[in-house]
């Protein structure tokens, strides 16, 4: 009988245990698509710097991802709200829910991909350097970079930051919150160079010809697939934004639109805010 009452007892711990598993197992409850239809309302975190996102003369945002948010947003049936955000503290911010997705240029890391989910690439850049001309206009190569004499200046929390760390050690880096400050730098000769976002560097020199050239014979130093940011658990959410990605490629529209904010600024430089 008291072994009869063990096996019961030892089969309900089990059933107990089993449940428990199957509770913590199951996949989180899809949501951010619901929650966005019920809002009529899409919300992009976002942060600016040129071309992918910036402020006209008269106070509006413009730019590619602009251009992209606006179009899904518009694709869902749904209003826009951008939530400009530090790029330093995006992700954080993502994940206490203060907007529903990042389209912001972010390029997919694998440390990155351990906090957020990534959707498919829908944009390829990649990293490039503007450098002071009287101060690195002698060096004959990008090893001269990499001395304890060379200062290099960069956004914080981007991945020109880590870049400029791991290809060059010996420099002196100087992380600031946003781009123009840390390419100021350079026109004032504070820093010999500053890694940023491909094409940013390449408009820099051409609005100073006389203080910036690109360096690396203008190549960039490293290449970039940018995509949209989410939480992780929503796995249709991810499917949604990978496929307007999917289709949108596809159709040429993403190829234009970003052929029209990277090419060439003429069409729009006048109209950002000096």
């Amino acid at each position: 009988m008291n072994f009869m009452k063990s096996i019961k007892g030892l089969l309900a711990v089990a059933a107990i245990a089993v449940t428990s598993v199957a509770a913590t197992s199951a996949p989180v409850k899809a949501q951010v698509l619901t929650d966005i239809q019920k809002r009529g309302t899409l919300r992009v975190g976002m942060a600016t710097f040129v071309p992918w996102a910036m402020r006209d003369n008269e106070g509006n945002l413009i730019g590619f991802e602009i251009d992209v948010a606006k179009k899904v947003a518009e694709d869902m049936g749904v209003e826009i709200e951008f939530v400009p955000t530090a790029w330093s503290g995006i992700i954080p911010a993502l994940l206490a829910k203060k907007f529903d997705v990042i389209i912001g240029g972010m390029s997919i890391t694998a440390q990155r991909n351990l906090t957020v989910n990534f959707t498919t690439p829908y944009a390829h850049s990649g990293q490039q350097m503007a450098s002071n001309t009287a101060l690195a206009g002698g060096f004959v190569s990008m090893d001269d970079y990499n001395d304890t004499s060379v200062t290099i200046s960069c956004r914080r929390g981007a991945t020109s930051c880590t870049l400029a760390q791991k290809r060059f050690p010996k420099a002196t880096l100087r992380r600031f919150d946003d781009d123009a400050q840390a390419f100021q730098e350079v026109v004032n000769g504070n820093a010999h160079a500053t890694i940023s976002s491909a094409p940013k560097p390449r408009f820099w020199a051409d609005s100073y010809p006389d203080k910036v050239f690109v360096a690396n014979n203008g190549e960039n130093l490293s290449r970039g697939d940018e995509a949209f940011a989410l939480r992780k658990g929503d796995p249709d959410a991810l499917n949604f934004f990978s496929n307007w990605i999917v289709v949108n490629t596809s159709n040429g529209w993403l190829a234009n639109t970003h052929a029209y904010w990277f090419e060439d600024q003429s069409a729009w430089k006048d109209m950002v805010a000096k």
